[in-house]
């Protein structure tokens, strides 16, 4: 162990505050991870019923059961809450949890920032919510709040300012996170975790936290440049600032897509290599695919803004399609890695497969949307809704849930319930593609988004129905997810340090592990040290076998 963290084991911990005052001021890695994770899920069941609403309002034509005004309030909270509160602060607050175990560090770096992150997100998503409290209402320009829409002369009243608060903390909280993250693997690995040693959900953090650096910026200019012209409305007479806050703000909002999608993407091959019970399948491939992923992130955010007519659409065509290379090359070392497994069918794996087949039709109509002609066609229509939901849902919370069955026994020293989690997941799967595969069809139709009703007639009544059905089956299935998890807790069935068969070193440790992590960390030659050591066991007891006497 070096010797910067033999200090730092040998240190003794600090009393901490007792109660939930201890866990909301801690700086142990673990409890600011669980505190995020938890906190955002909190919120997702918020967001989720503002979601149900409006799947009510849009069940049938002429409806009227929420106004227009509020209608618009729910789906920009919604959609901004979704993406600054929820999902970005989950997929960087698991590799808070799960980074300093994964390299066999005893903690993270710069512990007291990581948890301001938290508490700016929190801050955040309280500013984001109070909005409905203010005379005005909430904002209500969608979550990219687009100028001039977002002047005071179109939108007055706090709330879309509070939007602009809300972005800003909640951005910043998560720089906050992103690099003491990357610190923490570039100078805290235990011996032998080189970096081509480091587990596939590391890597996919590290190029998430490398994405928040280098794209999360641009937000904080573009909501400063709203700020301003809040404050100065005549600024957006010129049609140059509005395109100007489209370039910032895409800069940040399609990296953002990747940031909530690697670090899920790295559980599932977390989950697939151990439940197939073998060494997953191309890890440099997919470690450079990973790569190339967030290279390619940072230019093909001009494809949302093809019917402005102010970009070069060719170019963000083409880097948008070639995104399909890296994303392929993922997609081989998932069916290679299953192919010829001893598969073990858990709820943790049915929820990885459940992510490889949901996110592939993300994947395939996000292509199509990088097609200037066929972009032309759906940019306005629910068909981007349908594919940006089943990324962001078929995908990354399908991704989540393979984690939380994966590293639930970890982080509680407790077991799920398997059966409840089987139904869990058909439910999900469900609830999913009812929802929204009909999206997808209504906006190859011709059904805009972005409104509150639409006219009898168009033949949008039917799908739009199963679409709502579907949304309420996804609530049911939540709510058998929340069962099981109190039911755990209740019952405590053990899980012992190692429930599955783990590859990486979080399964070395206790669960839950101590404060610093490792009384000793075993030794890394791979990626998967833990099998390794299992297989040489088993090469070591079979050459015993063979030497005894008949």
């Amino acid at each position: 162990m070096p010797r910067r963290l033999e200090r730092v084991a040998a240190t003794p911990p600090e009393a901490p505050p007792l109660g939930l005052l201890g866990y909301f001021t801690a700086t142990d890695h673990k409890k600011i991870g669980v505190l995020t994770v938890t906190t955002s899920l909190i919120l997702f069941f918020v967001y989720g019923g503002m979601a149900i609403t409006m799947r009510v309002q849009l069940a049938q034509p002429n409806q009227a059961l929420v106004p227009a005004n509020m209608y618009d309030q729910l789906f920009t909270v919604h959609g901004a809450g979704m993406i600054f509160t929820v999902i970005t602060p989950i997929a960087l607050g698991l590799g808070v949890y799960m980074i300093p175990l994964q390299i066999g560090a005893p903690g993270i770096a710069a512990p007291r920032t990581v948890l301001l992150g938290y508490w700016l997100n929190v801050c955040g998503a309280i500013a984001l919510l109070s909005g409905f409290f203010t005379g005005n209402g909430a904002a209500q320009d969608g979550w990219y709040s687009y100028t001039p829409l977002s002047s005071s002369v179109y939108t007055p009243g706090p709330g879309q300012s509070l939007w602009v608060v809300a972005g800003f903390l909640s951005v910043t909280g998560m720089m906050c996170m992103a690099v003491p993250m990357l610190w923490t693997v570039l100078r805290m690995r235990a011996p032998g975790v080189t970096p081509l040693r480091l587990p596939v959900f590391c890597w996919s953090e590290i190029v998430s936290c490398l994405m928040v650096v280098a794209a999360f910026p641009s937000l904080l200019a573009a909501v400063g440049l709203v700020a301003y012209g809040r404050t100065n409305p005549a600024i957006f007479s010129n049609d140059i600032w509005d395109i100007a806050y489209q370039q910032l703000f895409w800069f940040y909002g399609h990296p953002v897509v990747y940031v909530m999608f690697f670090p899920f993407a790295g559980v599932v091959v977390e989950s697939l290599a151990t439940f197939a019970g073998r060494r997953y399948n191309s890890y440099k491939p997919t470690v450079i695919a990973l790569l190339m992923f967030a290279a390619l992130s940072m230019s093909v955010y001009g494809h949302h803004m093809f019917t402005t007519g102010q970009i070069a659409n060719d170019y963000y065509s083409l880097t948008s399609i070639c995104l399909i290379i890296p994303a392929g090359i993922e997609y081989f070392g998932y069916i290679g890695t299953i192919i010829g497994g001893r598969i073990r069918w858990t709820t943790s794996f049915l929820f990885s497969l459940g992510f490889v087949v949901q996110f592939l039709i993300g994947g395939l109509t996000g292509v199509m949307l990088g097609t200037t002609v066929l972009d032309y066609n759906f940019h306005g229509t629910y068909f981007v809704v349908g594919h940006f939901h089943y990324t962001l849902f078929g995908g990354s919370v399908f991704g989540l849930m393979a984690g939380i069955y994966l590293w639930f026994p970890k982080v509680t020293g407790y077991l799920l319930d398997e059966r409840l989690g089987k139904v869990h997941f058909w439910l999900m799967a469900l609830g999913t593609n009812t929802a929204f595969m009909p999206m997808l069809i209504l906006g190859f139709t011709g059904l805009p988004r972005r409104v509150s009703t639409y006219a009898p007639g168009y033949g949008f009544g039917t799908l739009s129905a199963i679409s709502t059905a579907g949304a309420f089956i996804i609530g049911i299935a939540m709510a058998v997810f929340v069962v099981n998890v109190i039911r755990s807790l209740v019952r405590k069935v053990p899980a012992g340090p190692d429930p599955w068969g783990g590859h990486s070193l979080e399964w070395a440790t206790s669960s839950p592990p101590p404060r610093y992590n490792f009384v000793a960390v075993p030794p890394v030659h791979s990626y998967a040290p833990l099998l390794d050591l299992r297989l040489e066991a088993e090469k070591d007891a079979q050459v015993d076998k063979q030497g005894s006497p008949a």
